[in-house]
């Protein structure tokens, strides 16, 4: 059964004025105290009034009241909005399918997680044998009253015989790691605390390897820099005092370090980074001979320069995609029994980016982007082509995970109008099979999914996706756009499957996702293309995407939206400052707010690669030029913002929304609101239960549809078989 979306009769009526009668214009604000803090840098005068509002909440009680008075304002704001309970249930709805994590085989046994639909956090479950029983391992729904306790990563034991698993409390990066016997769901005693941004590796049946940094002063668990990374190995039974030291830099506290190890158990690869470029330093260690040689390790790659995975091992040939010599990556292999190895290209670089690779049954299953768009192929281990796998249409493939003696694996398909279908492959025959497909209340055929490319001020070519109502598309008509951009770090934005934004697109607006430059879609020019010096491109091809959508007419004029977190929050920070003219409302999520003072607390150090330094002064000029909190223009009518950050984001500290959000607020932007919502127990993203992520998404919706003039109560989504 699917949902006929409209009834016969049902328009989508698009008004200029409000739905309701109520007084939606910016509320009073809470008075937010104006410091005296002004420092000269670079010989210029920067003022910072709302530089206490960078402390954690669990430390200041001022600060604490602040949230608790913002909150209040907006809360009240919202639960006046004529079209939240409409997307609150309708999102709901939508959320509500079976969903299945990709299987992983241990063993003889497959673990797997699996949400029944609106479960805060998905159990994990094991099975004996492919089709053997279903038996649930783990539940994290029971680890919380709130639900905001949440299963990390998770790796079985290579005999599938136990199981590594880590916890996140309440949204934060910090991980403690926990271990399980399978056969009867003890939980060992064995704990490691401080783990955080840390693969995890079985080292045989005996122990595992994880990363992790020193302690934290009491209470700066959410703000000190972090410093010092370390990766450790943990024998089972023993307490985490005992763990012996596999690699580390004392003389270099800022490297990360984190460690895979390969299939067959042989070799364990530590892969360290400076920041979040990918330019790595790689170390073999030969645990065959760990007896003999302890953790000693060889160097692979020394300089920072380039980018190296690990796809896997043969014996004692190593296979990695890399960036070296080829922008958008190549397949390398190095053979460690030579007695001078010397690394040799495998598969060449091609004119799409690699995205991603595996090594299952004899061949390499490798992943590429086209236009933002999956597409994968089989080689043999010399490279030569085997085939190609056939995605059905403009979609995100992942997973093609596996063991290199075994011609099985599994991955995930997914697009704006279809959730992900889990997938068996057999690499022998080609053959694809449905493990698990979702059932939903809707058909996909009910809208439509295109690509557009479109002219940046520079006269860069970009590439968006445009999702709509099939009918509204047909129809040609100006419906309120919602356009989503990040335009960092090397990410790529691909199609793949959202209730909220599904429902936006149901209640006849349209949503459009741009491949801005900064991102990885085309490889490393794209992403030089949109960083330090070049962040402007970032801004502009947004402008851009914006301008395009209003000349083609898929949106009006008063019409458009925009939304961005993390990086994307500095994204709609900055596009309001430059073009408040262009768009109606906003939603900056999680952003970096304060691009002078990033680098001061937790991950910010990571994103000088990115950003530049605050401390040199051509970085400073041009960081300055755009920080969001230094740019806002006073006086001037700004779009509707909604701010959105949760007080246990240790990746970007609230800090950043709240001192931007007080200056909105201080600045008389017009009758639009400025208003922040604060999540509590929750962090970046990851982890966050389910009734909080449909609160929030209902929250947003429903403010950025009353000021782009987005009715779907209008809209009558009947049932129909």
């Amino acid at each position: 059964m699917h949902r006929n979306l409209f009834a016969a009769t049902a328009a989508v009526a698009f008004l200029a004025t409000p739905a309701s009668a109520q007084d939606m214009s910016a509320p009073d604000y809470p008075e937010t105290r104006r410091g005296e803090v002004v420092e000269t840098i670079f010989g210029e005068e920067v003022a910072d009034p709302y530089r206490w509002l960078e402390e954690d909440t669990r430390n200041s009680a001022e600060v604490a009241d602040w949230v608790e008075r913002q909150n209040a304002v907006t809360d009240l704001y919202l639960e006046q909005l004529p079209a939240r309970a409409w997307f609150n249930e309708r999102i709901s709805q939508l959320y509500n399918y079976e969903r299945f994590g990709i299987p992983v085989s241990r063993g003889n046994r497959y673990f797997y997680t699996r949400n029944s639909g609106l479960q805060n956090q998905s159990p994990l479950y094991v099975r004996d044998g492919l089709d053997g029983e279903e038996r649930l391992l783990l539940d994290p729904t029971t680890w919380a009253d709130d639900g905001a306790t949440a299963l990390g990563g998770w790796v079985a034991s290579p005999d599938g015989s136990k199981l590594l698993y880590s916890v996140q409390d309440g949204g934060t990066d910090w991980r403690t790691i926990r271990v399980m016997d399978v056969a009867t769901g003890t939980v060992a005693e064995d704990e490691i605390k401080w783990s955080k941004f840390s693969g995890l590796a079985w080292v045989g049946e005996e122990g595992f390897i994880y990363s992790r940094f020193p302690e934290p002063e009491e209470g700066a668990d959410f703000q000190a820099l972090n410093l010092n990374h370390q990766v450790y190995y943990h024998a089972l039974g023993t307490p985490q005092s005992e763990d012996e030291l596999v690699f580390s830099s004392p003389d270099f506290p800022e490297r990360n370090h984190s460690l895979g190890v390969s299939d067959d158990g042989r070799w364990a690869i530590v892969t360290s980074s400076t920041g979040t470029d990918s330019r790595y330093e790689v170390q073999a260690i030969d645990l065959s001979r760990r007896d003999a040689l302890g953790w000693t390790s060889v160097p692979l790659v020394t300089g920072f320069e380039h980018s190296w995975s690990l796809i896997d091992s043969v014996g004692s040939k190593l296979f990695f995609t890399t960036n070296m010599d080829a922008p958008l990556y190549r397949v390398v292999s190095i053979d460690m029994a030579d007695a001078n190895p010397q690394w040799q290209e495998v598969i060449a670089e091609r004119e799409q980016p690699i995205a991603g690779a595996s090594l299952v049954g004899g061949h390499l299953i490798v992943d590429y982007l086209e236009d933002a768009s999956s597409s994968a192929y089989v080689f043999d281990l010399e490279g030569n082509q085997v085939r190609e796998i056939e995605f059905a249409g403009l979609g995100s493939a992942g997973g093609f995970g596996g063991h290199g003696d075994s011609d099985e694996t599994f991955y995930t398909y997914s697009s704006f109008n279809q959730p992900g279908t889990i997938y068996r492959y057999d690499v022998a025959t080609g053959e694809s099979t449905v493990f698990a497909a979702p059932e939903v209340g809707f058909d996909p055929a009910d809208f439509s999914v295109e690509q557009r490319f479109y002219t940046s001020r520079d006269g860069t070519r970009v590439p968006m996706f445009i999702v709509r109502r099939a009918d509204v598309a047909a129809s040609g008509e100006a419906v309120p756009t919602l356009l989503y951009g990040y335009g960092g770090f090397d990410i790529s934005l691909t199609p793949g499957f959202s209730p909220s934004r599904l429902a936006w697109v149901e209640a006849g607006g349209a949503f459009a996702m741009a491949n801005i430059r900064g991102g990885g879609e085309y490889g490393r020019a794209w992403h030089d293309g949109g960083r330090r010096a070049n962040k402007q491109n970032v801004f502009d091809d947004f402008i851009a995407a914006g301008e395009y959508l209003i000349a083609e007419g898929i949106t009006p004029e008063d019409g458009l939206a925009i939304q961005g977190g993390s990086n994307g929050g500095l994204l709609v920070g900055a596009v309001a400052n430059q073009r408040p003219d262009l768009f109606a409302a906003g939603n900056a999520a999680v952003g970096v707010m304060d691009m002078l003072r990033f680098d001061r607390w937790t991950a910010g150090r990571y994103w000088v690669d990115d950003y530049g330094y605050p401390d040199r002064e051509e970085d400073w000029r041009i960081l300055r030029a755009y920080s969001p909190l230094h740019n806002i223009r006073r006086g001037v009518d700004y779009p509707a913002l909604l701010v959105t950050t949760a007080d246990t984001d240790d990746r970007v500290v609230p800090g950043h929304s709240f001192k931007y959000t007080a200056a909105l607020q201080e600045a008389g932007l017009g009758e639009r609101p400025q208003l922040i919502r604060i999540e509590t127990r929750a962090g970046h993203g990851s982890g966050k239960p389910t009734d909080k992520a449909i609160e929030e998404a209902a929250d947003i919706s429903a403010f950025l549809a009353y000021w782009t003039g987005l009715h779907p109560e209008t809209v009558n989504i009947q049932e129909s078989e």
